[in-house]
């Protein structure tokens, strides 16, 4: 990517051509808003958001779109992609919103969890700002489904820490809905205790939880946002989710949340554990061992959270890795939401493009710093395959910086996949079905500087809140 933009004066030479559509001034503003030094960065991104907002190009909440299809107004013939956007975020992204402009496919979710943020090195804030810089280079408006994915609890920092824990997921939170992600999965699941002996008493504590959390991002949201809440009754890579523990999990959730915030919206769908594992299983040689997933439980929970709570279905994880045949099974069994991450990831690392010298000096670093992750019977392709990931960070610069050819290279194979899965997942068309349920809400533009030059505020776009 073309770099450059280190002082105020350059960025504000930079936005000043933005309206005439400059892609290379973008690119430099993008740089910039990542890379730049304090003051810099955040000008940056004010410029580039402010022209994101004059084109019609905003965050929003999928809240109300899956409470229609819950209503039986939207029939649950699509699924909801939740790609999350670890490596080579600006370059990935623009992917995706290439494949989604030639589709026309407006019901589509850019996430990343409590765990990527960290070991990506993308703090919220900045996750918004390289998405929607994404979209804008792309030629993309209208909203965009902007998530925090696995706001989790540790489980074991719980027992030794509850109220500090919880204090951490309430934060990043506040700070997420800050940046302008309007939906946010809550993942209290790792503290479903199955030794428990009812059903009720096993998802207490997860049930609780979840509705705190929820009812702190009710008394933080934007005025006119309801941000989309989901929740989470199977831990992935656990036991297979039963209609018993989606009720029992959903009856504590209800009661807790009407004690906190009585009379405010509650979730709109519910993840559940069908038998797959978050970025699959590594085999000695590298490849990632089959699943079987459990369909019939997926479609039977979807369509029990539909009749009985007005949720938009059920959400399947850790799916990216799975054969490619499957993914046209989802829209069929209703499913809302699937999540897909680990793929893209495999997809840069192992590109033929990919530099043989950087990955060797990643895997060189790896072995060192992240040998205590190794097990005993790991062979280097799987201890690679599960901690790569913990270099998207160190070494965002460089991977950013790759050359031109390189980034095109990984970009094109990345828009081919992203293509099939969107149309598999049948979500082709829903360009205006989203707009409609999902209008520009006035004031919650996210903030990040003060804004320079001309731009329209946001009460000042027309047409989107029709």
């Amino acid at each position: 990517m073309p770099t450059g933009l280190n002082t105020l004066e350059e960025v504000r030479q930079a936005v000043a051509v933005l309206a005439t559509g400059n892609g290379d001034a973008l690119d430099r503003l993008v740089w910039a808003g990542v890379f730049g030094p304090p003051g810099v960065r955040e000008t940056a991104r004010q410029g580039v958001i402010d022209q994101c907002r004059s084109v019609g190009l905003y965050p929003a909440s999928i809240h109300e779109l899956y409470l229609a299809r819950g209503r039986g107004q939207v029939p649950p013939s699509f699924t909801v992609p939740a790609i999350n956007i670890r490596g080579l975020a600006y370059d990935s992204a623009r992917a995706l919103f290439r494949a989604r402009r030639a589709l026309d496919a407006g019901a589509v979710i850019c996430e990343i969890a409590r765990s990527e943020i960290s070991y990506t090195g993308q703090r919220p804030a900045e996750y918004t700002f390289v998405i929607l810089a994404a979209a804008l280079r792309e030629g993309w408006s209208g909203p965009v489904f902007l998530q925090g994915d696995h706001f989790q609890i540790n489980a074991k920092k719980y027992v030794s820490d509850p109220d500090g824990e919880l204090k951490i997921v309430l934060e990043l939170s506040a700070e997420a809905i800050k940046a302008g992600f309007y939906n946010i999965d809550v993942d209290t699941s790792t503290l479903v205790d199955l030794t428990k002996p009812t059903h009720a008493e096993q998802q207490a504590l997860n049930g609780r939880l979840c509705a705190e959390i929820a009812a702190y991002i009710r008394g933080h949201e934007p005025a006119g946002v309801t941000v989309s809440v989901g929740g989470e009754i199977g831990e992935v890579g656990g036991k297979n989710s039963t209609a018993e523990e989606l009720t029992a999990f959903v009856e504590v959730f209800q009661a807790q949340l009407a004690k906190l915030a009585p009379g405010k919206p509650g979730m709109s769908k519910i993840s559940i554990q069908t038998g797959t594992s978050h970025g699959g299983v590594p085999l000695p040689d590298g490849t990632v061992a089959k699943v079987k997933l459990d369909f019939d439980t997926l479609e039977a929970l979807s369509k029990l959270s539909r009749e009985r709570y007005g949720f938009a279905g059920a959400v399947q994880h850790g799916a990216s890795t799975l054969p490619s045949e499957l993914f046209g099974e989802f829209a069929k069994r209703g499913a809302c939401e699937i999540h897909l991450a680990t793929e893209f990831q495999n997809m840069i690392f192992d590109h033929a493009a990919f530099p043989a010298d950087l990955k060797k000096s990643i895997y060189d670093d790896l072995r060192v710093n992240e040998a205590g992750d190794r097990k005993a019977t790991d062979t280097d392709e799987q201890f690679f395959y599960k901690v790569r990931k913990k270099a998207l960070g160190g070494r965002k610069a460089e991977l950013w910086g790759l050359p031109a050819e390189v980034r095109a290279a990984i970009g094109a194979k990345l828009e081919e996949r992203f293509s099939f899965l969107l149309a598999q997942l049948k979500v082709q068309g829903t360009r205006e079905l989203a707009a409609k349920h999902a209008p520009f809400v006035p004031g919650s533009y996210p903030v990040f500087a003060e804004s320079i030059g001309a731009v329209k505020g946001p009460e000042d776009v027309t047409g989107l809140s029709d």
